[in-house]
This record gives C-alpha cells, structure tokens and sequence, in this order.
C-alpha cells in the first residue's frame, strides 16, 4: 500500500459528526413547527432512522477500511450522501428562521403557533419541498444497505474502545549509533540533570512533533556516562497512548530490580517502588506521554514523594499539554535539524558514513533528497534505509521524484507515526485539522482565519452553553498546536505553519473533500472545500476542471504577498462558476479588483463567511481617511469583535457609550474628543481588548494611567501636542505596566529625546519600556537626539525614525546593542550616520546591523568612513544628494546581499571591494548623475542575479566580467547613453529578464543577442528606434524568443501596428504591454496569444476607440484577455 493510500482512509471517523449533526437538526423544534403535514413528519422520522441505522455501523469499519478497499469504497459514499444530508437540512433550518424573522417583523407568530397550519401557499410547497427532498435522501441511504450487509459491518448499541494497532517500543538502549545534530540539546538537558537541583525542574518535557528525534535525545541523555555516575537508579518507561499507572508503575519497578514482578495488587506495586526509591536519587524516562489526566499523573508520582534531592523525570511527548498536566515549569522544544545535519543522518542510513566521499556523484541528488525531508530525522533515516547499499544514481533520481509518499507501509515508520498523530486527536478536532488540507504547503496563516472558516463550516458547534464560540476555535486551534500539527513560523510568530508530512497527511485524511488547485491534478465532483494561490491574473483555463464540482462548500484564493497587491480574476468565474456553486459557507474573494457586489451573491443561502476585502480582516473600515464620524447607534452592535478604522485622521471622537461594545478585541484608534464621557473610563471596560491600540489626541497622560490594567502588543501614541507631565514621566509608567512589544510615536511635538537624561528633566522625554522589540518614531519636530539609555534595550531590534527634522547625528553608542534593523527616512539635518559623538568608529564587534535603509535625508554627507559593518545583509540609500561616500572599502563581508543605491546625485564612484562580496545577488543603482565607474576589480560574479542600472548619465564603462555572471537573471539597463562596453563581449544567455531603454542598445542586441537568450521569460524596450512603424521591424525580421511571458513596449513615436510575424512563436506569451505609441492603431490577427492574460495600452490615443467594447474594430481581438487596460 503506497504512503497516501495507507492514510488516505484515516478521516473518514468525520462521518459520524456529519451525522450526528444532522440528527440535530432533524430533531430541531424549527423544522418539526414548519414541517406540519403528517407525512412530512413520518419522512423526518424514517431518515432519522436511517441515519441512526448507519451510525451503529462506523465503529466497525473505522479499521477495516484501513485493509479492506470495499468498506473503504462503501464509506466514501456514506461521506458524500452525509454531505449531501448536511446540505438539505442546512437549507431547510436556514430558510424556517428566516421565515421566523419575518413573521416577527409582522407580528404574527403567536396567531402562527395556535392555529399549527400553513397559513399561506408557500407554506404547502415548503411541506412538498421537504417531503420530497428527504423521501430522496432516505432512499439513498437505503441503497447502501444491500452492499452494508454484503460486508457484514457489525452494528453496536454503545462506542467501544479503539483498538490500537501494535507497533514497536522504544527501549533505553541507544539504538542509534550516529547521532547528528543534537550536540547541543544532549547539553542542555544533562545541564538540567545535572546542575539543576530545583524541584521546579524535576519533570523535564521533551517535546515536539513525531519523527524528530525526541526519543533518540532521551536515549542519548539516559546512556550518558555522567549519568551513570550522578544517578543511585535510573529507570525508562515506554508509556505509548495507554496511560496504564499499574503497568506503568511496573514497568518502573522491573526496570530498577531487573526483577520480574508478578504482583497484581496496584497498591503493593507502588509500595515497593517507593521503598526501592526512598533516599536514592533517580532518573526515570517517560517516553511517548500522551496522558492530560491530572488525577492519572498524580497516582503514578506518589511513589516519588520520598525521592532524594535531584532526581529527575525526563518526559518525551508532542503535546505542551502533557508537559502543564505534569507541572514543568520549562519544556525542551527540540528544532529540526539543519540541512547538512540531515544529510550526515540520511548518508550514515544511505551509505554508512556520515558524507559521500566514497560516492561524490551521489551527493548533487541526496543533497535534494534531503530537503525534501525538512529538517526530520525520522524522513532522512527512512529514505536513506530505503537506498541502503544501493549506489545506483537512477535509483536515486527515482526516489527523488516520487518523494516520500512512495515508501509502502512496511519500510518506513512514518507512516505509523503520521497515522498515531491523527488517530489520537479528538474527534472534534478530526474535522478541524481535515479541513487544514486546504492550506498550500508553506502557507503561512494566521489564527484568526482558520477560525473563522471553521465556524462557517459549523465546526464549532459544540459550543452549545454560554461559551463562545470564538473562544472555542482558540482551544481547538491551540489544541492543534500543542500536538505539533501546527507550529509557530520562524517567519513571523503571529503566523502559523504545517509541515510538509502534516500537510501530507491532512490531505491524505481528506481525501478528495479537499482540493488545491495544484498543476494538473483533476478536481473530484464530490470535493466539497477548494483553495488555490491567487495570481496576479487568474484566466479561463485555471479553473476549466471546476465546473464539475457543484457541491463545494469552500471557494478560498489565497495569497502569499503580505501586501496588499491588485488581483484579477476572470469574468467567467462571477458569471458562470460561482453562481451554481449553492452550497457555499465560506467564500473568498480576497484581494480580487472587483468594483461591484454580484447579485449571486444573495442566492447563496449557506453563505456564512463572505470575504472582498483587500487583506485579511474580518471587519474592515482600513484606510478610511475621511471618515469623520462613526455611526450615531454603534452601541447596538455588542457582538463586533474587530473594529479596524486606523487612518481616520479626522475622527474627532469615538460614538456615544462606546463601552457597551465589551466583545471588542481590536481597536486600531481610539479617540478620546473633548465631549463630556468620552474619556478614558469608556476604554477601561473594554476588557478583552488586546493585540493592537492607538490614543489620539488627548492633553493629559496622568488620566491615562487608569489604562495599566490593559495589556497590548501595539501601542501607539498620535497627535499629543498639548502633552504637559514632563515630570512625572507618566508615559513611562504607562508604557512599562502594558508591556507592548510595538511602539510607535507620531505627531509629539513637545518631544526632544527618545530615553531619558536627567540634565533634561525639564523637557518632555519618553522613557521606553524594556519590552519593546520594535520602535517607530515620526513627526515629532523637536526631536534631536536618542539618548544613550537605548543601549540597554536588548529586546529592541528595529528602529525607525521618519520626519524627525532636527535630528543631526546618530552615534553608534547611542542605538540598541541587538538593533538589526535601522530605517531613517526624511530627517533633513541629518549629517553623519554611525559615528560616536562625531568620532569614527571603525571596530565592528558591537555592531550587529543587518539592515541599513537610508532615505531623504537632504544633508547627510557620509555614514562610516572606514567600512561597513560586516553583519549587514541589506544596504538601501535613497534620495540624499549630498551624499559623498558609503564607505572607503568593502571588506571580506560574508553577509552583504544587496545594494540599492538612488537619487544620490554627488556619488561618484562605490566602495572597493564589491567583486568580494560571494553572497551579494542584487545591485540597483538608479539618478546617482555623477557617478562615473564601477569599483575596480569588476563585480560579485559567485551569487549576483539582478543588476539595475537606471539614469545614471556619466556612467560610461561596465566592468570586463559581464560573461563570468553565471547567475545574472536579470539586466536593467536605463537612461545610460554612454554605456557601451557591455556590447563588446556580449551579456550572459542565462537571463531570464532584460530590461533596457535608448536606440542604440536595443539596435545592438536585436543584430547581435536577443537570439541566444533562450531563457528570456521577460523582455521591456523603451525608446528602442524612433523610426520603427512596425514591432518588431518587419524589414529586420527579428523572431522574439518563444520563452517570453511578459513583453513591454514604450515610446515608439512612429509605431502603427504589433506584426504578427514577430510574434508567431510566443505561445507562452501571458501580459503584454503598450505604452505611448501616439500613432498604434493595429494589433495582432485573430486567434493570435490565446494565452494572453493581460493587455495593458497606456497613452496611445486611437486605441481606445478602436478597442471599443462590442464595437471597435479591434475588440474581437482581445475579447478574450481577464484584464484589459486602455488608458
């Protein structure tokens, strides 16, 4: 049995929720009320009974299926009939309360409720409508009653237990001879051993997801020498999912007496481990802990109660959840392993030594076998067994293709252990983490989305008492998370991540419920949840397999830019695929160019989520900059959850009793005005308030020190200017009680220092809290200085200053000892950078900078004039004319990956040393009018992939190594008109993106180049020749290479039409763009790049009426492109 296949029946146990659900509904007052014909009430009580016949039936085939392809077949159509079950009844509830609503509008009800008969005609086809759809649903279950029999499925009056299959045990004996990776965690817990003798550290979790290597730690740790001399006993346990405390307590006993022990009276066992234990000092392993019973775990440790000072539980789990029931002040969370340590395990299984100096042709492909494996040693033990002795490269290669999903059941643990991963979550969280098969590998999403596509998909029913629902998606997902089968992105720890083996089996238990519309796979009509990666153009032929599938309940386009990019859809999906798609709960449209609400919309009676915004909020009101004033009656909306207005600058005050909205939980802004009752009181009964909060204008921050209780991630502080307790400091004390992470400041124009200087008591300084990772400063006009306080924030990373105008300087001592990030924009007096009180500084060792990014600062003249420092990865400087030098030399800098220098007119040439800089891949340099050359010793040739150059009009030479750039993609080449050389030996064929703008270049490539760029996806011409009539030359007759997607022309004054001969080959052709060619009045033939998604004509005049809609002469052209621009 392949990898998915062996768990591709896993989910199906999700059924009896489907079922269950449904049973609900169909015993609901609403429809039995509305349902009042005798044979109605006769159909509701056969399906009820149907339904409870198969519901007797799913434990027994919960194993089977995994053996049996039959009951595995019969299940999948039980899933898809409880699906369509689920749909109807759906239908019918929603449709009762809106017929409630509107007999409660008329006032009619009660005189509804005492006659109990249909008072209008609708009332006799709603009975027919139900009568007749349920009749339908019965007999379909009924036709799977013969095949249920044929299988002899066992019916059963009560759920009984699970039966677990048998799997191997680990044992203390370390079973792996090379261990790679873990040096440093084999450390920290023998520290923990060793040198920790607080009983807060008496249980030490280990913990994370299946197959990294915790129980290998444990083994290493427990077989340690020093173990075996700073321990009296030590003992290991496999406790596995059966939290058995008698066998467990034997299991311990055994372990320490390697005596047999034959008693089976639980409270002698626990006497005799006590008396073993008593006054000794001890190691005990509690391997692969599923247990959160708090009374179980305070059974199995009173036999330690009398232990000595010292000893120690380790505990191997992947639930933080075991970890609290065991009261551990601290877990060890063990991290994937790094790429080359993973490839040492996979070559020590694969060849038996930890590299391939025996086989170096084998490493190119294991070094891509091994990325596939993520950082889990379990995956790089398997797959390097799998090729065990076989030094056969094609058989490498095989592997490489077919991945991990290939492996049968029988070769590898993986399967096992993703199988006990699922097999143990709770069934209501069996849905939850099914529908997770919608998330694209590496998708990064955030907590809030998943639980509001979970709710309206009715996952959250449960909560049926006065907790909320919201509420209850938070536990389930922290459930999730606690089990590893969500974790936390090294990213951004507000989002969340699935491994790539956990995205497998999600998909795998979901079978073909879920679908991603992912190359060439075939969507199922029965799919009921589709998600997809929205581009930029998404035309016809993306969801051309779509149609199909009527019955989805999920139309989700995701995005991976965390901006806020336009996207375009087809027209064919607003007009013909989402309208028949009647089942929908949630629908998405995220980030879609759509002007208009479509009229569908309404039909879609199930529509529980319904998402147009341009980023990820479930109550939008961003970026409103002329909102004045919010709604007059806002009060009444008690349930609003989020409440985003940040921008509302002319927001004067909040609505009248703003309190009542206690369910708040974001508050972007919030106003305090100069009414009566609109103070800060209103915002201290918002008590679930957290995440984001911004005061505005206000003249008092004594007042606001009733705030303390509140506790926030962001605080923001905007438009104080009549701010007078300077004294006091009491900003500082209200900053250091919320412990925000994010400040920012904005619009403080009493204030002069950021710190705080005692010499300075009498003006208005901030005293930051030690919390704060990141800081943002603008237009704060009085502002000169940071105090040297800041050194000691160690927390803070990031530091912006905007618009800070009497700021001068910035002394190296003066800025966070662990700051990364340095962003300085529109500081016009700002003179030199990185200096101390005016002094160069030209030792790196306190520097520990990544990020430099410097913009309009009108006088700045230097920043170091020695080097840069050697942590910086990123360099940007931009708009500062006056600038005269970066640096005099770049040194061997191991860490520089990109320069962008612009608008810096008195540069004249760049620091030495560039060609040393092995992991620099992208150099941009655009209006820098003076500079004459490069830097002797030409440029990075190891990792540079993008070179820009753009008006720089003195430029006159390339460097002589242009054809060593193996790794050049892209070539931009601008307003430059003395740049010849690059002509001379060529450009590298390996581009995929050329970039350039004047005649005489474009001249020379098209007779010398453009043929041999047989990579060429992008292609952008300017200026290219002033007497073309025609694109390309007709007369010159120059082919386009067929690899080309993108293809943009501008300023051909003379240009009258797009020649199809030059055009032929570009079948992969995808957005082509014409811009100000007065004269274009012609373009392309019919049926000519049918794959065209994008069509953007800017400034050429006869073009829009010639592609008028319907009637132009050119639109049955075009007719067919998702997006046209004419502009």
């Amino acid at each position: 049995m392949a990898f998915l296949e062996a768990l591709s029946a896993i989910g199906e146990v999700a059924i009896s929720k489907l079922i269950d659900f449904s049973l609900d509904k169909l015993a609901s007052s609403g429809l039995l009320q509305f349902a009042t014909e005798k044979k109605v009430h006769d159909e509701i009580h056969n399906l009820e009974k149907e339904l409870k016949q198969i519901g007797r039936v799913l434990d027994d085939t919960e194993e089977r299926q995994l053996k049996e392809q039959q009951v595995k077949d019969w299940l999948i159509d039980l899933q898809n009939l409880a699906f369509d079950v689920e749909d109807v009844l759906d239908e019918f509830v929603t449709e009762i309360g809106r017929r409630n609503l509107m007999m409660e509008r008329r006032g009619s009800s009660s005189k509804r409720s005492r006659l109990n008969i249909p008072y209008s005609f609708n009332d006799v086809l709603f009975n027919r409508d139900i009568m007749s759809k349920i009749r339908d649903l019965t007999a379909k279950l009924k036709d799977l009653e013969p095949q249920r029999n044929k299988l002899e499925l066992r019916m059963t009056d009560f759920e009984r237990p699970t039966r677990l299959e048998e799997r191997p045990q680990p044992t203390s004996l370390k079973i792996e001879n090379h261990v790679y990776g873990r040096d440093k965690d084999k450390q920290t817990i023998l520290d923990l051993l060793l040198k920790s003798d607080d009983e807060r550290n008496f249980v030490i979790p280990i913990v994370r997801m299946a197959g990294i290597g915790k129980t290998t730690l444990a083994q290493l740790v427990y077989n340690d020498a020093s173990i075996q001399h700073n321990f009296h006993l030590k003992a290991w346990a496999c406790v596995s999912d059966d939290f058995d405390v008698f066998r467990i307590t034997k299991y311990i006993l055994q372990s320490i007496t390697s005596k047999p022990c034959n008693d089976n009276d639980p409270n002698k066992v626990q006497e005799k481990l006590q008396r073993e234990l008593s006054g000794k000092k001890f190691l005990i392993v509690l391997d692969d802990v599923w247990n959160e019973n708090y009374h179980n775990w305070t059974i199995l440790q009173a036999p330690f109660k009398t232990r000595t000072q010292g000893s120690k539980i380790i505990v191997t789990t992947r639930n933080h959840g075991v970890s609290s029931t065991m009261g551990a002040s601290h877990a060890h969370s063990l991290e994937l392993l790094s790429d080359d340590d993973c490839l040492s395990v996979f070559a020590q299984h694969a060849m038996g030594a930890r590299d391939f100096e025996g086989h170096p042709s084998l490493k190119e492909v294991a070094e891509k076998i091994v990325r596939k494996c993520n950082g889990l040693p379990l995956a790089a033990k398997t797959l390097g067994g799998l090729l065990r002795t076989n030094v056969d490269l094609h058989a490498w290669e095989d592997i490489l293709e077919s991945e991990i999903w290939k492996l049968s059941k029988d070769q590898s643990s993986i399967v096992p252990v993703l199988h006990l991963s699922y097999h143990h979550v709770p069934l209501h969280l069996k849905r939850c983490f099914m529908y997770c098969a919608v998330i694209p590998k590496d998708y990064e999403f955030e907590k809030e989305e998943i639980i509001l596509l979970w709710r309206a998909q009715g996952f959250l029913q449960e909560a049926r008492d006065k907790q909320c629902i919201h509420d209850l998606g938070h536990k389930y997902f922290d459930d999730l998370v606690s089990r590893s089968l969500f974790q936390v992105s090294v990213n951004n720890n507000s989002r969340f991540v699935m491994h790539d083996l956990i995205n497998d089996l999600a998909q795998s238990v979901a079978g073909e419920v879920c679908f991603k519309i992912e190359g060439s796979q075939q969507i199922s009509k029965h799919a009921r949840h589709l998600s997809y990666i929205a581009e930029d153009f998404d035309g016809i032929k993306k969801f051309e397999g779509i149609y199909e599938a009527q019955h989805l309940r999920t139309f989700l386009p995701l995005r991976l830019s965390s901006g806020f990019p336009t996207y375009h859809l087809t027209n064919h999906v607003l007009t013909n695929l989402l309208p028949n798609l009647r089942c929908l709960r949630a629908l998405s449209l995220e980030g879609y160019q759509i002007i208009m609400l479509p009229d569908f919309v309404g039909d879609l009676k199930l529509l529980r989520y319904l998402n147009f915004s341009q980023n990820r909020k479930p109550f939008l009101l961003k970026r409103c900059y002329n909102l004045e004033k919010l709604p007059s009656e806002m009060e009444k909306l008690v349930n609003l959850c989020y409440l985003d207005i940040a921008g509302a600058n002319k927001l004067e005050s909040m609505a009248s009793n703003f309190s009542m909205l206690t369910n708040l939980q974001k508050l972007s802004i919030f106003v305090l005005g100069k009414e009566k009752g609109h103070k800060i009181r209103e915002l201290m009964n918002l008590s679930n308030l957290r995440g984001e909060l911004w005061i505005s204008k206000f003249s008092c921050a004594a007042e606001c020190l009733r705030l303390r209780s509140i506790k926030v991630e962001l605080f923001e502080i905007v438009d104080c200017e009549e701010l007078w307790s300077s004294r006091e400091n009491n900003w500082g004390l209200l900053t250091q009680s919320m412990s925000p992470q994010y400040l920012r400041i904005s619009n403080c124009p009493q204030l002069v220092s950021i710190g705080t200087d005692e010499e300075r008591e009498e003006l208005m300084q901030l005293k930051i809290p030690s919390s704060i990772v990141s800081m943002r400063i603008s237009n704060c006009g009085r502002l000169g200085k940071l105090s040297t306080t800041l050194h000691s924030l160690t927390l803070l990373m990031t530091l912006v200053l905007f618009d800070c105008p009497k700021l001068t300087y910035l002394a190296r001592s003066n800025l966070p000892s662990n700051l990364k990030v340095l962003e300085i924009e529109d500081c016009k007096k700002l003179q030199c950078l990185l200096l101390d009180e005016g002094e160069d500084v030209d030792s790196n060792s306190a520097c520990v900078l990544q990020k430099l990014n410097i913009d309009s600062c009108e006088s700045l003249k230097r920043t170091n004039r020695s080097e840069l420092p050697s942590t910086l990865k990123e360099l940007q400087i931009s708009e500062c004319p006056k600038l005269e030098s970066i640096s005099q030399e770049i040194q061997d800098n191991s860490s520089l990956e990109s320069i962008d220098i612009e608008g810096c007119d008195m540069l004249q040439g760049l620091p030495q040393g560039l060609n040393k800089l092995k992991h620099c891949n992208s150099i941009r340099i655009g209006s820098c009018s003076n500079l004459i050359s490069l830097a002797e010793g030409g440029l990075p040739t190891t990792n540079l992939e993008v070179l820009r150059f753009s008006s720089c009009r003195s430029l006159q030479a390339f460097p002589g190594n242009m054809q060593s750039l193996n790794a050049l993609k892209e070539l931009a080449i601008w307003n430059c008109p003395n740049v010849t050389s690059i002509l001379e030996e060529g450009i590298p064929t390996n581009l995929t993106s050329l970039s350039i703008a004047g005649p005489n270049i474009w001249k020379a490539i098209l007779e010398r180049d453009l043929h041999t760029l047989t990579c060429l996806k992008s292609l952008s011409i300017s200026n290219g020749c002033p007497d073309a009539v025609s694109f390309p030359q007709d007369e010159i007759e120059v082919t386009l290479p067929s690899s080309l997607t993108h293809l943009r022309i501008s300023d051909f004054p003379k240009l009258e039409s797009i020649s199809s001969n030059g055009f032929r080959n570009l079948t992969s052709l995808q957005h082509l763009s014409i811009g100000f060619c007065p004269n274009l009045k012609t373009l392309l033939g019919n049926n000519m790049l049918f794959s065209l998604l994008e069509l953007k004509i800017v400034g050429c005049p006869m073009m829009g009426e010639r592609c008028k809609r319907d009637n132009g002469p050119e639109w049955s052209k075009i007719t067919h492109i998702p997006c046209v621009t004419i502009i």
